[in-house]
């Protein structure tokens, strides 16, 4: 018999202060994983994750991964829970690392104490993602004796930095990893009050576009005019790739409507106080703005090697080198999307120009079943929890292990939750977490849990 939204709302009410003691001990452990994976900082962190999850039945050990160059890695956290060899298993997904603080003066609190101001908690790796942690750990004290299914656990000690050993590791512990559903802990909210699933995430690619038009540099008043210099033709292209519009127009780059539909579309004015943008600057591109951030390919010039202005005289420059950042649509492979500018780039070079394109790193993007149980489950378990419809929302940054893990484990139902909000600063001075969308969130993860315990059974026609 399932639990009720009331009591499930009650004991989590009952252990509300443990709860934020575990992420308050969580922020003090400073376990910046960029001053090194392998650190000791890094250990004390996953032991007292695995000490935490020990608390609420889960037998969990910290175990030091090997990275691809074969020395030690990153330390991980792995556990299980069974209660019933039959029921169905569920792994629970969060990471204890967090990003560097590289100006504490740019906080307005501790970066590493928890502090408390008015409904948000502040501190580093509040929301991101020590709250993913304090969920899990929150939803399974609740239901205690009460958990109907088996719960294996995976707190990852990189993700901050890219999760170099996650492949080896997963691949390394395939038995321990394998689960009916997974659920991510690793993204947020529409806003503190209203819920969400995270419904895609766009895949990465990036390259570098090297463009050469002399064998050396030539005096730019004696030769200026019928010879354009290397950063110009580089514009050229570039601007090249793009409509009147702002669209990008690269044959062979696909986009697509936001996954399982269109709730609500991001505002605009939000987005503009959000980002600074300029007064007079108009959006680029046509279509909803969430199919623009979510779904639809978008290309960034992330590096320029070209003449400093300080070291600038009058010669025309022979070759120059740019770097693209491109966000693949989740319905495309990202080898697929670098192939299709590197044929447009070599095809439309201005004026024949030397253009060689050098494919660098790739990461797939992702896409929910939003017709799955589990997905319909999770939902459900959110409406109830918040007490309004979750509004589903794409995601348009990567994260590339949720790919691998549903490519690892391809009949696994992969849902991505979260406790971050617009509000929540993740990875810049003062992060934040709403503390009571935090205790919501918690009640929602139990009430899936319960849910996925108790499936209807089959009716006899």
């Amino acid at each position: 018999m399932s639990l009720s939204v009331e009591e499930v709302r009650r004991r989590v009410a009952a252990d509300w202060n443990g709860i934020v003691d575990v992420l308050d001990e969580k922020i003090a452990l400073r376990s910046v994983s960029a001053e090194g994976i392998a650190g000791e900082n890094m250990e004390r962190s996953a032991r007292f994750v695995a000490d935490t999850l020990r608390k609420v039945g889960v037998d969990a050990r910290v175990e030091q991964a090997t990275g691809a160059d074969g020395k030690p890695g990153a330390w991980e956290v792995i556990g299980e829970k069974i209660v019933d060899p039959d029921a169905p298993t569920v792994l629970l997904y969060a990471h204890h690392d967090v990003q560097p603080v590289p100006d504490p003066a740019e906080w307005n609190t501790d970066p590493f104490v928890g502090t408390v101001v008015g409904d948000r908690l502040f501190g580093r790796g509040s929301c991101d993602d020590g709250a993913g942690i304090a969920i899990h750990y929150g939803a399974l004290e609740a239901l205690g004796d009460d958990l109907g299914v088996n719960v294996k656990v995976f707190i990852e000690g990189e993700e901050e930095m890219g999760s170099p050993s996650f492949i080896p590791f997963i691949e390394a512990h395939r038995g321990e990893f394998k689960a009916d559903v997974i659920v991510v802990a690793d993204s947020g909210n529409w806003a503190p009050d209203i819920p969400s699933l995270t419904t895609s995430l766009r895949g990465n690619a990036t390259c570098d576009v090297h463009v050469r038009v002399l064998g050396h540099a030539v005096h730019s008043g004696q030769y200026g005019g019928p010879i354009l210099d290397a950063n110009t033709v580089a514009a050229m292209l570039i601007s090249s790739m793009y409509d009147r519009e702002g669209n990008l127009a690269v044959p062979g780059l696909e986009g697509c409507e936001p996954i399982g539909g269109l709730e609500r579309d991001v505002d605009e004015l939000g987005l503009r106080a959000d980002t600074g943008v300029v007064d007079s600057y108009e959006l680029a591109g046509t279509g909803s703005l969430a199919s623009r951030l979510w779904t639809k390919p978008s290309m960034t010039v992330i590096g320029f090697d070209a003449t400093p202005v300080k070291d600038s005289f009058n010669v025309i420059a022979p070759e120059c080198t740019f770097r693209l950042s491109v966000r693949v649509s989740p319905v495309q492979a990202p080898h697929a999307a670098l192939e299709a500018i590197q044929v447009f780039c070599e095809e439309h070079a201005p004026f024949g120009a030397e253009v060689k394109v050098t494919m660098l790193e790739e990461g797939m993007g992702w896409a929910m079943d939003p017709d799955c149980a589990a997905t319909k489950d999770a939902e459900t378990a959110m409406a109830e929890a918040f007490g309004t419809a979750p509004v589903n929302m794409g995601q348009g940054g990567s994260i590339p292990f949720i790919p691998e893990l549903q490519r690892i484990f391809p009949d696994a139902e992969v849902l991505v939750t979260g406790p971050e909000d617009p509000q929540s600063n993740a990875h810049s001075p003062n992060e934040s977490v709403s503390v009571s969308g935090l205790e919501k969130d918690v009640v929602a993860e139990a009430l899936l849990l319960d849910k996925l315990a108790h499936k209807p059974e089959p009716t006899n026609l």
